[in-house]
């Protein structure tokens, strides 16, 4: 991506929600926009804050969030983002009042910057995280709950959902709160806020979604930028790793001995958990598949350990080198390694994306969400991987990996992936979808700033 001087001289303001899997995509986004001549200004949470010295290149500004330690430390992420609703709205009105902000852009999650920007009389675009499939989901909430689709019964999972096809109702977004309705109350106010900004920019590609991006333009009435794979442009800010874990890089050497596209890729994020049992049925399926595997597990993915406790003794050395654990990995360099032929993932949509850039096929496993709608399209829509359908045992872990690695179907859904790879980097050259989609935003971003600064 060439140097673009339009924004030299002009500051954007970015606001992050603190969750790994919403930081990263925000600081790729800082980093396009640097790289159109925008200085950035990132504002984020004193919980989860980023580390200002790995990206000289922006400026950073904490404000308040008023989290205790323990509520700070829930594994809750529904109840975190509504507490962070309720109490940065003044500190985010204190800081915006006294600074010259001729555009806001913040995560879609952070629904408390619309009725923030809106009594200051600023623009605000959207960042949405997630990818528009899913979102389409969600903003159909209340028609499923209307339909008795939501919340969701044991007794219907295998019931399709027909304003949703390929859906199941087990498809359908959950998410493990301890007050159930407030995922379905925060994801009803994030869509309305939607309708109120200036425009959502997507993490994704307009061949890759282009019916879903349609339908959502049409019902919330907004302009829509999908500009991605964010972590695909070429970019001239920082290098540094937006994770807030730090990778184990040793593990590319250990790539770097094993055959082409043999190892299979093994990580299931920065959030997701499992029960012990699963845990040990996910290492023997693994082990009895006879293919080499990279696992991330980090501390506290196994529910009740520490770490790598509940593996037999003697487990790792039974593999004879054949398989390599970390805590992190650096999950981009992995995925690109000639070495890796297959991603086991949870299908969050950064992890899918950057799976689809580098035409990895996926095992889809998701936990939660927007996973379950991100797996479907994969297996279902795009067919670039396969589901783990039935109970989570070792010789369905087995059956599902040889599948992928092995049989002719494995052969089918490669090849998809790699078309849909070409794909993805097509968007991003001159005349590309997202090339141009970028293109859209920078002036469009100037126009806001005009019409905002002669308005006051």
């Amino acid at each position: 991506m060439e140097q673009d001087e339009r924004g030299k001289g002009h500051r954007l303001f970015l606001m992050a929600s603190p969750l790994q899997g919403h930081m990263t995509p925000l600081l790729h986004l800082a980093d396009i926009l640097f790289s159109k001549g925008f200085s950035i200004t990132i504002v984020h949470t004193v919980f989860n804050s980023p580390n200002p010295s790995s990206y000289p290149h922006l400026d950073f500004h904490a404000i308040p969030d008023g989290l205790s330690q323990a509520e700070a430390s829930t594994l809750d992420a529904v109840k975190l983002t509504d507490l962070l609703n309720a109490r940065c709205r003044q500190p985010l009105k204190d800081f915006l009042a006294g600074e010259r902000v001729p555009c806001f852009i913040s995560d879609a999650s952070l629904h408390f910057t619309q009725p923030v920007c809106h009594e200051l009389k600023l623009p605000r675009l959207v960042l949405r995280t997630g990818s528009p499939s899913s979102t389409l989901v969600f903003a159909s909430f209340p028609l499923l709950r209307q339909k008795g689709y939501l919340p969701v019964q044991e007794s219907r999972l295998e019931e399709p959902v027909p304003d949703l096809p390929p859906l199941k109702v087990k498809d359908l977004p959950e998410f493990p709160s301890q007050d159930p309705e407030a995922f379905y109350k925060l994801v009803c106010r994030f869509v309305e806020e939607f309708k109120a900004s200036s425009g959502i920019i997507w993490n994704t590609f307009e061949e890759l979604e282009s019916s879903a991006l349609t339908k959502l333009h049409q019902d919330l009435s907004v302009p829509m930028y999908p500009i991605g794979p964010f972590h695909k442009h070429c970019l001239t800010g920082s290098t540094s790793s937006t994770t807030l874990l730090t990778p184990d890089k040793s593990c590319m050497s250990w790539l770097d001995t094993q055959e082409r596209r043999s190892v299979v890729y093994v990580s299931f994020g920065s959030i997701a958990a499992i029960s012990e049992a699963e845990f040990l049925e996910i290492a023997w399926g693994l082990a009895n598949s006879n293919q080499p595997f990279l696992w991330v597990i980090r501390p506290g993915l196994i529910r009740g350990s520490e770490w790598l406790e509940p593996l037999p003794d003697g487990f790792l050395e039974s593999l004879g080198g054949r398989g390599y654990i970390v805590k992190w990995a650096p999950q981009e360099q992995v995925l690109s390694h000639p070495a890796v032929g297959a991603f086991w993932t949870h299908n969050g949509w950064n992890s899918t994306l950057e799976s689809i850039c580098e035409g990895v096929p996926m095992i889809c496993m998701p936990c939660f969400a927007d996973q379950k709608v991100n797996a479907k399209y994969a297996s279902d829509v795009w067919k670039i991987g396969v589901q783990l359908e039935n109970k989570l045992e070792r010789v369905e872990v087995e059956r599902t990996i040889k599948k992928l690695m092995v049989a002719d179907e494995g052969n089918e859904i490669r090849e998809n992936a790699l078309n849909l790879k070409e794909k993805a980097s097509v968007c991003l050259r001159q005349g590309g979808s997202s090339y141009s989609f970028l293109d859209s935003l920078v002036s469009d971003i100037l126009s806001l700033e005009s019409s905002t600064f002669k308005a006051h």
